[in-house]
């Protein structure tokens, strides 16, 4: 039988619920699970990618922008015409800035000078007011140190203070890390049918850290969770910082505390040099077709020493933080 256009549209739509969603905030997460076959071809084992590039704000950051504004709204820690403000490297503020632009409030952005540009450019187009924060002398665009956080962190703390706004403190609001508990880490157990044995992820704040590994030990303790730093500013894993000024933008700032990660849940840390990430970020440009960020490449480099290493045969899940796009002014992508 044939049936014209029109009265297919019909049928589906006397059989299906409106699956269109009232605003951009119900397209944030289930982001695709993705096997890096090509990368690891010729090795025992299997490298589980999570697209977190595909959120509405190209990072994994929208999912903790999201629960923050939304578990402070339930509290009443954040009441209506507040404004909002957040020091980032761009992504969260990016994330908060949609959420914020969708809901109504007023967003505040404090970021370094030393973040690429494509992220301020676009913290304003979604109506963000940004504030540039200048880098210590000793600083260069495209590497802030902890050093320079911390100058960032000051004025963003002048800033709530002198705003009386709401502070969605990534760093140390549980919310941020519960994003990730809730949603990401039960995510990934279902794309992968629960068969994952080792998880590592590079550490900024530790919320995708510290929600995803305490998800995954609920869910099996045998889940191997391993932290991953810039192999020149190691501190959490005891190590000398030789280089503050590394390039992969978004963490490894040195930070003694990260009080959103459970000691107990890191059963070892990893590290990866600047080059090696930049050269498994273009290799899964040009051998994946997935453009990402400096992170994503981090995470993929740990998880391929992983493989040929201790956990060879194993499958391993990793977060693709952020998109390539953000980096576009840098020489990641400047050859």
């Amino acid at each position: 039988m044939c049936y014209s256009m029109a009265a297919k549209g019909a049928d589906m739509k006397n059989s299906k619920q409106d699956s269109v969603l009232n605003s951009v905030l119900g397209a944030i997460g289930n982001t695709p699970l993705v096997e890096l076959s090509r990368i690891t071809r010729g090795l025992d084992g299997r490298i589980l990618a999570k697209l977190e590039y595909l959120n509405p704000g190209f990072s994994k950051k929208d999912r903790i922008a999201l629960q923050m504004i939304e578990e402070a709204e339930e509290s009443g820690e954040l009441k209506p015409g507040q404004t909002v403000v957040e020091l980032t490297s761009g992504n969260t503020g990016t994330g908060l800035s949609i959420v914020c632009a969708v809901k109504g409030y007023r967003f505040v952005a404090v970021m370094s000078k030393g973040n690429s540009m494509e992220r301020a450019r676009m913290m304003r187009a979604l109506g963000a007011e940004v504030i540039l924060v200048d880098q210590l002398p000793e600083s260069k665009p495209g590497q802030v140190s902890g050093g320079d956080l911390a100058l960032v962190e000051e004025a963003a703390q002048h800033i709530v203070k002198e705003r009386n706004a709401f502070r969605a403190d990534q760093f140390r609001l549980p919310s941020s890390s519960r994003a990730h508990y809730l949603r990401t880490a039960p995510e990934i157990l279902s794309q992968a049918n629960g068969k994952i044995d080792v998880f590592c992820d590079f550490v900024g704040t530790g919320s995708s850290f510290g929600g995803c590994a305490a998800a995954f030990k609920e869910f099996d303790p045998k889940i191997q969770c391993y932290l991953v730093e810039p192999a020149d500013a190691a501190l959490l894993a005891g190590k000398a910082v030789t280089n503050p000024n590394h390039r992969i933008q978004g963490g490894g700032y040195s930070m003694p505390e990260l009080t959103l990660i459970d000691k107990n849940h890191i059963d070892g840390y990893l590290q990866v040099s600047d080059g090696d990430a930049m050269e498994m970020t273009r290799r899964l440009a040009r051998e994946e077709g997935i453009f990402a960020g400096f992170s994503s490449g981090a995470n993929v480099a740990a998880a391929m020493q992983l493989l040929q290493d201790e956990h060879r045969g194993n499958t391993i899940a990793v977060l693709l933080p952020d998109s390539g796009l953000k980096y576009l002014s840098t020489d990641l992508w400047l050859r």
